[in-house]
């Protein structure tokens, strides 16, 4: 039998694996039936989640795509319409489940440079009260997006914004607990003028399945009805609930440590000439490589265990998996394949 390998994974930061404390959490849960509200787990995790970034109420559903289609479909009805950046996770990468699935309208804007959308664009998309529009129900932000963090200056500026325009606000919360590691701030500072949020819990907090929507009590009863039609009405969901609230206790500090390993990385591999490197601002960043230099990179870098996206447009993507030795192997992999690669 072939020696297992232990793969060095830069595709995202969804790979990571339960640790060992989580699974013994999870072993251990007391569970009940979620749909009946009497998972005693995943109602501690709920209400430790809402406490935690200042929220009435929380619900656990099996993912960010659902707990975001599911704060969709809770704001906006039969008809209405969002306003979203053209490269936001809820319009470019859910499968078009609000349009398809709750007959939403997305009104894509341009994302500027730092991964906001432009406050002037944000008044101008929002349709006036005439038969023949959409109706403009709510701006749907996500921090951070693509490893950029949007600021608290800005944040405040645009929720204060649509909210005089008489519109909810909605945060895609994937890595939001990045944002407020980066900022030094708390999690409830990181979120404050959003109406509701969606935190995952799957990304680099490291647990293996699941997001949390947070917002007012009444909403988050909504929500629930959507869920379940969804099909993410749960049973004894306790025992990913435990790993979700240990995710939550444990591993939001330690991000930290996954945007030094980036910022490392991103210096080391900037170091050769044929690559052009962002500047991490957190666990993520995108490089350019020669097209022809793609399919060959790729293979070297899987004979030594290494996982990466590797295309012309590449994101590398840290996580708790990843080690400071790690980031030396990969640089390592890259500088001798490029010192021997001839475009």
């Amino acid at each position: 039998m072939s020696e297992k390998i232990t793969w060095i994974d830069l595709r995202s930061d969804t790979v990571t694996q339960p640790s060992e404390a989580m699974r013994a959490a999870m072993a251990a849960a007391e569970v009940g039936d979620d749909v009946y509200a009497d998972d005693p787990t995943v109602n501690r995790l709920q209400d430790y989640a809402a406490d935690l970034f200042g929220y009435e109420a929380g619900m656990f559903a099996p993912s960010g795509t659902q707990t975001n289609l599911i704060a969709l479909m809770t704001h906006c009805g039969r008809g209405d319409e969002y306003l979203v950046g053209q490269e936001a996770h809820t319009y470019k990468y859910e499968g078009g489940g609000a349009a398809v699935l709750g007959s939403i309208q997305p009104q894509p804007i341009a994302n500027q440079a730092d991964g906001s959308i432009a406050l002037a664009d944000i008044e101008a998309y929002i349709k006036p009260d005439d038969m023949h529009f959409a109706r403009t129900r709510l701006l749907a932000l996500e921090n951070t997006i693509g490893g950029r963090v949007l600021g608290q200056d800005y944040i405040a500026a645009a929720t204060s914004l649509a909210h005089a325009k008489g519109l909810a606000t909605h945060l895609d919360g994937a890595r939001v607990c990045n944002a407020a590691v980066k900022q030094g701030i708390s999690l409830r500072e990181v979120v404050k003028g959003f109406d509701t949020v969606s935190v995952c819990l799957s990304k680099g907090l490291g647990a293996p399945v699941g997001s949390v929507l947070l917002g007012p009590k009444a909403f988050i009863e909504q929500g629930k009805r959507w869920r379940k039609m969804l099909g993410g009405g749960m049973r004894q969901a306790g025992v990913l609930a435990a790993a979700a609230q240990h995710a939550l206790q444990h591993n939001v500090a330690r991000l930290a440590e996954d945007h030094e390993n980036a910022a490392l990385l991103a210096r080391g591999l900037a170091e050769i000439d044929a690559l052009s490197v962002g500047t991490p601002q957190t666990n993520i960043f995108w490089m350019d490589i020669p097209a022809a230099a793609c399919e060959p990179l790729r293979a070297a870098l899987a004979e030594q265990g290494i996982r990466a996206s590797i295309g012309p447009r590449t994101r590398l993507v840290t996580h708790l998996d990843i080690t400071r030795a790690d980031v030396d192997t990969v640089v390592a992999a890259f500088k001798t394949f490029f010192k021997n690669w001839q475009a």
